[in-house]
C-alpha cells in the first residue's frame, strides 16, 4: 500500500507541474509546435536520468524514494499520450513537417538526454 501512495503522490504533483509549464508556455509563446509537451518530455527525461544516477551512487537500493520519483513524478511529468495526440493532430490540420519534426527531436532529445545523463564513466 505503501508503494501505491507513493506513486500517487509523485503522480499528481508531476502532473500538477506539467499543466503549470503548458500554462506558462501557452501565456508566453504561440506555435503550432507542442513546446509545452516537449518542455515537460525533457525535463521529466533529465530528472529520472538524475535520479537514476544519484540512486545508483548514493543511496544503493532506496526504493521508496525510486517510486516516488521515477515512476510516480516522472510518470505523471512525462506525457507520451499527449506528444501522440498533438502529434496526430499536427497530421490531421496539414502540418506534416512540424508533425515529423516533433516526433524527430522529441524522440532523439529525451533518448539522447537518458543515454548522456546515465552513461557509465
Amino acid at each position: 500500500m505503501n508503494n501505491i501512495l507513493l506513486v500517487f503522490l509523485g503522480g499528481g504533483f508531476g502532473s500538477i507541474v506539467r499543466y503549470g509549464i503548458s500554462e506558462l508556455v501557452k501565456s508566453n509563446f504561440k506555435s503550432a509546435f507542442p513546446l509545452a509537451t516537449l518542455i515537460s518530455n525533457v525535463l521529466s527525461c533529465i530528472i529520472l536520468a538524475l535520479t537514476i544516477t544519484y540512486f545508483s551512487e548514493k543511496l544503493g537500493t532506496n526504493s521508496s524514494l525510486k517510486t516516488l520519483i521515477i515512476i510516480g513524478f516522472c510518470g505523471g511529468f512525462s506525457t507520451f499520450s499527449t506528444f501522440s495526440y498533438e502529434t496526430i493532430e499536427l497530421m490531421r490540420s496539414g502540418n506534416l513537417l512540424i508533425a515529423i519534426t516533433n516526433i524527430i527531436v522529441s524522440v532523439a532529445v529525451c533518448i539522447s538526454l537518458i543515454y548522456i545523463l546515465t552513461k557509465q564513466s
